[in-house]
């Protein structure tokens, strides 16, 4: 199974990123995880990607907030897919990091998930994984068809709660 490479810009990003670790973990999918800023190291983040194919990854998610370059710039350097995690920031509330994830010049792809929306970035990963892998394909189906008897059962409370009131 390919790898998930998950980079930071910055370490104080981690509490976001750990949503996209446990998600991850869940699944089963292996993964590894760095800082590497598109401003502060920009070799380092350009020579990652640009040998992540080579070194077993499937899919780089990238999370940064503020100036938000790092998914751009990882993204410019492989054919992989990058994933764009915008982190919310005291300025701007994060509106900054997703415009900036968000807005890539054609030939130069990233697909952005909501602001510090780590575990969608994981499911999102795993989805792309799983055009490839049987038993991901697998995993991704049981869990719709848990959040699917999730809302059932919620709605059923719900009608029996308004049953009561009515």
């Amino acid at each position: 199974m390919k790898k998930v490479a998950i980079i930071m810009g910055s370490d104080s990003d981690l509490p976001v990123v750990k949503k996209a670790i446990d998600e991850l973990k869940d699944y089963g999918v292996p993964y590894e995880c760095h800082v590497m800023s598109a401003h502060r190291s920009p070799q380092l983040a350009s020579e990652f990607a640009s040998n992540a194919k080579a070194n077993g990854f499937g899919v780089i998610i990238c999370a940064a907030g503020m100036a938000a370059h790092l998914a751009g710039v990882v993204a410019g350097h492989t054919t992989l897919p990058v994933i764009g995690i915008p982190c919310k920031s005291a300025v701007l509330d994060g509106m900054d990091a997703l415009l900036a994830t968000v807005m890539m010049p054609s030939g130069i792809p990233v697909a952005t998930v909501a602001i510090d929306g780590a575990k969608n970035a994981a499911i999102l990963a795993v989805q792309m994984l799983a055009l490839s892998d049987e038993a991901l394909a697998e995993k991704l189906e049981k869990a719709k068809a848990d959040m699917l008897e999730g809302v059932k059962v919620k709605d059923a409370k719900l009608q029996a709660e308004l049953n009561n009131l009515y």
